[in-house]
């Protein structure tokens, strides 16, 4: 499994975290109990910290990279959609973010909100609470999320997590 310290900065990984044998974790990277990294996902603190709080997915091909004035923080019973780009940026509580979306420096994505499939959220935007970003440029929709969703796909990936970790073999 390839997870890297990087001079002095060392991932720091719950044991009841999943990282897939194909996700890459390197540097100042914290990774909370019951979240999951899969396939393809790099996690890079080498300028400066990334972490995810407990019970997130970070999905197949993300890339997570944080900047020295902005760390990059996914919080607790949050997803992260396929082939997202999250850098220097805070995804709070039970959020979403959806596959193929870029999220950049100093934007703030709030409890229970969305950033759409594919939008492109540019510097220093905030998502409020319970809201959804859609588009390029992300415009945003107030209380237009749904948070059960969010809730029911982060528990559905704790689950598959758990599967993973009994289940997976390489062939």
């Amino acid at each position: 499994m390839p997870i890297y310290a990087l001079g002095d900065r060392v991932p720091t990984l719950h044991p009841d975290a999943f990282v897939h044998p194909d996700a890459v974790i390197i540097g100042d990277v914290h990774v909370g109990a019951d979240s999951s990294v899969w396939p393809g996902a790099v996690l890079r603190g080498d300028y400066g910290t990334v972490i995810v709080g407990e019970r997130s997915s970070i999905q197949d091909g993300t890339v997570i990279h944080a900047v020295a004035d902005y760390p990059t923080v996914v919080g607790n019973e949050c997803v992260v959609g396929h082939i997202a780009h999250l850098e220097g940026c805070v995804v709070h509580d039970r959020a979403l973010v959806g596959s193929g979306s870029i999220v950049m420096h100093e934007v703030v994505v709030g409890t229970g909100a969305t950033v759409a499939a594919g939008a492109v959220v540019t510097n220093r935007t905030v998502i409020p609470e319970g809201a959804l970003a859609v588009g390029v440029p992300a415009t945003v929709k107030l209380n237009a999320s749904n948070q059960e969703h969010i809730v029911a796909a982060a528990a559905l990936y704790v689950a598959n997590a758990r599967r993973y970790r009994l289940e997976l073999r390489a062939l």
